[in-house]
């Protein structure tokens, strides 16, 4: 069995495709490489070259393979499709370009549900026909994936509509597995406030890919005590390097060990590019903290 472990921009701060704060992809891809790493995802589409003979020049340069790419786009509204659409084909062309396996979908972070990140029982939720609606937007995106020879999985993300463990329970009880697998991020899924562990004991033969993150939980408790926003949490460190926080990862490694998993983890030190740090450190020291723990 192999488990590999793997890296994304969004360790560097890269959320979007654009923005002066980040730092240039090919040193993002060289400080990956420098902190011992073999893999790294597409990141958000447009960050990156879309020209492959760029890219996959790039990646041989500094002996990176890709895994896999994120759709982080508002599936929750409908006004927004075609946004959705055309970030959802142009990973998969990327993607497919250079042998990637992994598409990955996020519904976005939403107004209506980044007031109340952490705290289920006080998020807004769907009426019946927006689900409907929402869950093919899901479905259809998936399909894509698919039809670009791609293993798609849905990723439930803090402040969006797909967030807390029954919505994604819902969701994978109404698509079928073929076309929708999970990319399961452990810090995400301690945040809405559920054990990590717990579910992947449930659900471990559909999870096709991991996220590595760690929550630290006197941030946690403290934004759930004073109803703090998903933006004024991260702000304030929430998501922390692994092995700081209370994501179990020795249980974690376990559990993928027992299913025989095989394939990509990808460590995602969620981090804001403006503010003092250095990225390439915690990328070294979570990574260091994996193969102490067992993960090679």
């Amino acid at each position: 069995m192999t488990i590999r472990i793997g890296n994304a921009p969004c360790s560097w701060g890269i959320e979007f495709a654009s923005d002066p704060s980040y730092p240039a992809w090919r040193e993002v891809l060289r400080q990956c490489a420098d902190a011992g790493y073999k893999g790294i995802e597409l990141g958000p589409v447009g960050y990156m070259p879309e020209d492959p003979a760029v890219l996959g020049a790039a990646l041989s340069e500094f002996e990176l393979e890709l895994i896999g790419g994120v759709v982080f786009r508002p599936f929750h509204d409908p006004q927004a499709w075609d946004d959705v659409l055309d970030g959802t084909v142009r990973t998969c062309k990327a993607l497919q370009a250079h042998g990637a396996k992994h598409l990955v979908l996020i519904d976005s972070i939403s107004p209506r549900r980044a007031p109340t990140a952490g705290r289920a029982t006080e998020a807004e939720q769907m009426d019946k026909a927006e689900w409907t609606a929402y869950r093919n937007r899901i479905k259809d995106s998936a399909k894509i994936g698919v039809d670009h020879g791609l293993t798609v999985g849905i990723h439930a993300h803090a402040a969006g509509f797909m967030d807390f463990e029954p919505e994604l329970e819902r969701l994978l009880d109404e698509v079928d597995e073929d076309l929708l697998k999970i990319c399961f991020d452990t810090g995400h899924h301690s945040y809405a406030g559920f054990d990590p562990v717990a579910f992947m004991k449930r659900h471990v033969h559909r999870i096709s890919y991991m996220h590595f993150k760690d929550i630290d939980p006197a941030v946690k408790a403290d934004a759930i005590a004073n109803r703090t926003g998903f933006y004024d949490a991260c702000g304030q460190g929430i998501f922390c390097n692994l092995g700081q926080g209370d994501v179990d990862f020795p249980a974690v490694r376990q559990v993928l060990i027992d299913s025989g998993f095989e394939g990509w983890c990808t460590v995602e030190q969620d981090c804001d590019p403006s503010m003092p740090g250095t990225p390439m450190e915690d990328a070294r020291a979570n990574r260091e903290y994996l193969e102490s723990i067992g993960f090679r």
